[in-house]
Formats: C-alpha cells, sequence, structure tokens
C-alpha cells in the first residue's frame, strides 16, 4: 500500500511504494514555487559571478544569461533540485537504505512551468522478528590434544627452522627450491618480463613470479643447472591480476642453482632458539598451544551453531541487486583463492558452475547474519569502542609481531578495518547469546579429524620473509551513503 506524506506551502509532495524485495518506489513532486524559487536563485548567483561582454559584472539581463548559460544553468538547477528532493524523501520518511537512490537524471526534465516530478528506487533493510534468543541449544565438543599431534607439531618447527641446503647433485627435484632466471612474454603485451635470482618452489601447482603454473614439477624436476624450459599457460579469467587475467603467458626459466630443505636437528642450539630447556618444556608449551587452538575450534563450532540456529528461525527477503554483487564478488573470491592454493585452471573451470551455485548461497547467508547480528547487536545495545578495537589490533599484532600502529595503518588504507569491527560487534553477539545458551558436552564423532584441523598449518613452505596482510572479515556489510545523482548514469547501476 502506497502512502501519501501531507503537504503544505512549499513542501514536497512524496509517496511510496513496494517494488520488490527490500525495496521501495518513491515518487517526489517539488512544487512551481520551489522550482521557480530555486530557478531565481540560480540565476542571481549566475549574474554576480558571469562575464558578459558589454555588461558590466553583475549588470546582464537575465535574458541573455538564459540564453548564454540556460542549458548549463537548467542541468544545475535540477541537480540541485533532485538531490535535495531525495535526501528529505529518505530523512523524512525514515526509509533505512543500504546505498543510494537509483536516480535517472537524463530523463527527468526541468518544467518551463507546473511542478517537477521525478521517481526512484532505493534497497532498504529488512524487516523481520528475531527469534527467542534463550536456551539456543548448542553442542560443545570435548577435544583433547594427543601425543601424535605434539610430534607432527615438533617436526613443523624443525622444518620452519631448516635450511635450504644446496643440491650437489646438481639436479633439480620435487620440493626444491630453485633460483633462477625467468622472462614472461603475456599475450598482447609486446615487452617481456625479466625476473632475475627468483625462488620457485618444485611443486605440481605453483607460481613463476606472480604467474600460476600447472604440473610445474613435470616441467622442472631432472632438469640440471643451466638448463632452459619453457612453457606457456593460459590464466584464469578469474585472476586478481588484471594484467594477466584470461591471456596465455609464455614462460622461459633458466635453472641456475637448487636447494633442498634440510630440517633442524633436535638439539640444544634448536631448543635454545625456541626459549626451552629440553625437549619435555617443549612439548608441554606445544601442549598448551594446542590446546588453546583446540579450545578455539570448539568456540567456533558452537558459533557455527548459533549461526545456523538464527539462519533456520529467521524468514525475511534479501535485496536482490545486493545479493547479486555480493555473490559475484564472492565468485572472484573463491576462485582466486583455489589457484592461491595450488588448483588447476581446469580444476577450477569444472568447478565454476558449482562456485557459482555456491556463492550465491553463501551470499545469501552472509547477508541474512549481517542483517540479524545487526538486530542483535541492537537489542542488547552490543557496541564496539575504539579502546576494544585497539586492544584487539594490539593482540593480532603480538601474534604477526607488527606494531599495533602500524597494523592499524594498513587496516585502515585497506579498507578492512570497518569489516574488522563488524567481526568483533559479532563475536560480541555470539559471546552473548552462549551466555544463555542450553549446552550439552559432547564427545566428537570423528576426534582424529579434528584434532588433525587444529592442528593445521597454514603456510607448507618456509619463507625468509612473510608478507603479512591485516583480516578481512568476510562478511562484509552493505554501505549507506548519502545521496548523489549523477549525469548521464547508466541505467540499472547505483551510484556509489
Amino acid at each position: 500500500m502506497a502512502k501519501e506524506q501531507e503537504t503544505t506551502e512549499l513542501k514536497n509532495t512524496v509517496t511510496i511504494e513496494d517494488a520488490g524485495p527490500c525495496k521501495k518506489k518513491v515518487v517526489v513532486e517539488i512544487p512551481e514555487e520551489t522550482v521557480r524559487k530555486t530557478t531565481d536563485e540560480q540565476y542571481e548567483t549566475l549574474r554576480k559571478e558571469a562575464l558578459v561582454p558589454g555588461f558590466r559584472k553583475g549588470r546582464a539581463p537575465r535574458r541573455l544569461l538564459e540564453k548564454r548559460f540556460g542549458k548549463e544553468t537548467t542541468e544545475q538547477i535540477k541537480l540541485k533540485l533532485l538531490a535535495g528532493a531525495s535526501d528529505s524523501a529518505l530523512k523524512d520518511n525514515k526509509l533505512d537504505v543500504l546505498r543510494d537512490p537509483d536516480i535517472d537524471f537524463e530523463k527527468v526534465e526541468l518544467p518551463a512551468e507546473g511542478p517537477l516530478k521525478f521517481e526512484f528506487e532505493v534497497e532498504v533493510r529488512p524487516e523481520f522478528d528475531l527469534p527467542k534468543l534463550d536456551g539456543i541449544p548448542v553442542e560443545k565438543s570435548k577435544l583433547e590434544v594427543t601425543n601424535e599431534q605434539i610430534d607432527k607439531e615438533v617436526e613443523q618447527l624443525q622444518k620452519w627452522s631448516g635450511i635450504w641446503t644446496p643440491r650437489d647433485s646438481g639436479q633439480v627435484e620435487l620440493e626444491d627450491q630453485i633460483i633462477a632466471d625467468a622472462v614472461l612474454k603475456a599475450q598482447g603485451i609486446e615487452e617481456e618480463q625479466k625476473l632475475d635470482n627468483i625462488e620457485i618452489y618444485v611443486r605440481h601447482n605453483g607460481f613463476v613470479g606472480a604467474i600460476p603454473v600447472e604440473k610445474l614439477d613435470e616441467l622442472l624436476v631432472g632438469a640440471k643447472f643451466g638448463d632452459v624450459r619453457q612453457t606457456s599457460v593460459e590464466v584464469p579469467k578469474t585472476y586478481f591480476k588484471e594484467e594477466y587475467r584470461g591471456k596465455k603467458v609464455d614462460i622461459r626459466i633458466t635453472v641456475k642453482e637448487a636447494k633442498w630443505l634440510k630440517p633442524a636437528a633436535l638439539d640444544e642450539n634448536f631448543l635454545k632458539r625456541l626459549g626451552v630447556k629440553n625437549e619435555n618444556e617443549l612439548r608441554e608449551k606445544l601442549r598448551d598451544s594446542l590446546q588453546s587452538r583446540l579450545e578455539q575450534q570448539v568456540r567456533g563450532e558452537m558459533a557455527e551453531q548459533i549461526h545456523k540456529y538464527m539462519l533456520d528461525n529467521t524468514k525475511f527477503d534479501l535485496p536482490v541487486d545486493v545479493v547479486g554483487e555480493q555473490s559475484t564478488a564472492l565468485l572472484q573470491r573463491q576462485s582466486s583463492n583455489l589457484m592461491m592454493r595450488g588448483i588447476g585452471r581446469e580444476q577450477i573451470e569444472e568447478q565454476m558452475e558449482q562456485l557459482r551455485a555456491g556463492s550465491e548461497q553463501q551470499a545469501k547467508e552472509q547477508l541474512k547474519t549481517f542483517f540479524i547480528m545487526a538486530k542483535i547487536a541492537e537489542k542488547f545495545e552490543i557496541d564496539v569502542s575504539e579502546e576494544e578495537i585497539n586492544g584487539y589490533i594490539a593482540q593480532l599484532a603480538v601474534q604477526r609481531g607488527q606494531r599495533p600502529e602500524r597494523m592499524r595503518e594498513e587496516m585502515e588504507r585497506d579498507g578492512s578495518l570497518a569489516q574488522f569491527k563488524l567481526q568483533v560487534r559479532e563475536d560480541k553477539c555470539i559471546a552473548k547469546l552462549l551466555e544463555s545458551a542450553k549446552i550439552t558436552e559432547v564427545k566428537p564423532q570423528k576426534e582424529t579429524k579434528k584434532a588433525e584441523k587444529a592442528t593445521k598449518t597454514v603456510a607448507k613452505k618456509p619463507a625468509r620473509k612473510t608478507t603479512k596482510k591485516a583480516p578481512v572479515a568476510e562478511k562484509k556489510p552493505p554501505q549507506k551513503h548519502k545521496t548523489t545523482v549523477q549525469k548521464r548514469k547508466p541505467k540499472g547501476k547505483n551510484t556509489r
């Protein structure tokens, strides 16, 4: 049902009606008096500033100004009226919009007389009721650290502290690190890219510079120092580096030397570097660390159950366009992540349809979770202070060996700070719900797999230097913006 705002003199008439899930159609009529007043003011301002031959500044007649500057001035008047009227319509009717109005500037005409009418659509936050929040059923897995897990941690530490040792055989083997000169020739780019003394890790799916190469092990294993190996790759259209996206790249590699990773010996020097007196102390510290990780895993599993409960028991429609944009972003990210993990191009292409379907469902779940958590935060008056954010950043900085102020600068620069705040707020919401949840402790059905998951490490190779990035929360919220009107705006796109 449309609702019409009461009008008084010089007040706009605003009609609002439903236009789809979480979408409103807004029709605005600006009175003739307002149009005339705005026009007079614009020409009066122009008269004071315009330089017209034959007239002193501020003396040119309006009819001449209209003749010389009419088209440009009309657009300025129209822009001013549309921006002001659309802002007022949203504010006066308390529309909680997700982004800017979609106003087709070119189709709106400034009338010679009579009121100015225009319309636009906006996406608004969904309206819904939260389910019962007390006594949410949650299962808590009882996980314990095993000696086998500690053994794996010790082995991993030995590898991380290992030394890349020159290979005497003069021949490249699997899992080696080779030092090589490489030349990259991308399709459509005339100049070759030369990379000297780069490190290449000999794996089935690896990288030469920034280029992903399938079956890299077959290309390099058995090569002798000084050998030249060549290949061509088709970079996927979803690749994160735009300059190579969807292009064929010819690669020439000149092998200069090869190294194999010699794990550090479990001796006194190794233990001293780790700050422990003996192997028993090391294992106890690893046990504590693993226990902490298991506790984090358990909290994560409990949070997932809260999420599922909220999603299953909260029903509302989502903004279609926002879901589409979120789905596209997720698809791009998923594809890039698969590639960075070493999945081959052909395998990624085969999974694209599944990825598309999954990305849409995932986008819906992320958006629903965002709106639900926002409402829970409002209900319990949960907010995140700057002091709390600084505390979280300080903890993260210590873990990553960075200065807190440097990490915060990086997060502000790459846009992840706002998402980080949302993630912290969500964590506080989950903690609040767990306070009153009905928690049942259970023994995990697949304890071995869970244990492996807890001890799994992210990096599979030691590195001399690690590039540290600020965390980016997956649940990126729709953004609110001040209403703007742009000229020649393609239909169907939103002003940002």
